[in-house]
């Protein structure tokens, strides 16, 4: 199996090459405002470390959010680039996969930031969603760590937590949900609220 997955749905960006076993694995801690600049060169970086090429991916796999919602676009949009270019399909996977993966036989919550004081949570156990996406407050993350559920986040959140590898997670991730597999016409953000611009414009 071949693929490349790539996450720029924080500030962060992670950019995965997987040839037969092996995996290159790039990772910027601070990406943020410069993912359309950085993506294309780290992409073909990776390619090169693996010793492969984009047509020889089986497909591409894109973390889809919740997340920066012009980071999500920009991930998406370069997916389904080379997926058309290379007439390969594409997989979907999401920020709380990137987050849960990397402890996946836990009962994990997987935390993203939502601005307003408030947090993206889903909460997983054996490598399984369990707590469906959700927004919560500060309050009602709170109870759900006291009911058992491991707090990680990728990324500095208002909520004392571990930190999560999201690379290691996008690999781990990818891995499992290689089945999942369909079209790139298929791919879309996973957004859990409107942006600023579209809250503004009511």
């Amino acid at each position: 199996m071949k693929f490349l997955a790539i996450d720029t749905s924080g500030k962060y960006l992670s950019v995965v090459a997987y040839n037969e076993g092996t995996a290159e694995k790039l990772f910027l801690d601070d990406c943020a405002m410069k993912h359309s600049v950085v993506l294309m060169d780290k992409i073909g970086e990776a390619f090169s470390r693996a010793h492969m090429s984009a047509r020889e991916c089986d497909f591409f796999a894109v973390t889809v959010g919740p997340g920066s919602f012009t980071g999500i676009r920009i991930g998406i949009s370069a997916v389904k680039g080379l997926c058309f270019a290379c007439d390969a399909p594409a997989l979907a996977v999401t920020s709380f996969d990137c987050i849960a993966y990397n402890e996946e036989k836990k009962k994990t919550l997987a935390l993203v930031d939502a601005g307003r004081g408030e947090l993206y949570a889903c909460g997983f156990e054996g490598g399984k969603v369990v707590l469906p996406p959700a927004i919560q407050p500060l309050s009602k993350v709170k109870e759900l760590v006291k009911e058992g559920f491991l707090p990680l986040s990728a990324e500095k959140i208002p909520f004392d937590c571990g930190r999560a590898d999201p690379s290691v997670g996008l690999l781990s991730a990818v891995l499992e949900k290689a089945g999942e597999i369909a079209p790139a016409s298929e791919l879309h953000a996973f957004y859990m609220r409107r942006s600023s611009a579209e809250e503004n414009r009511k």
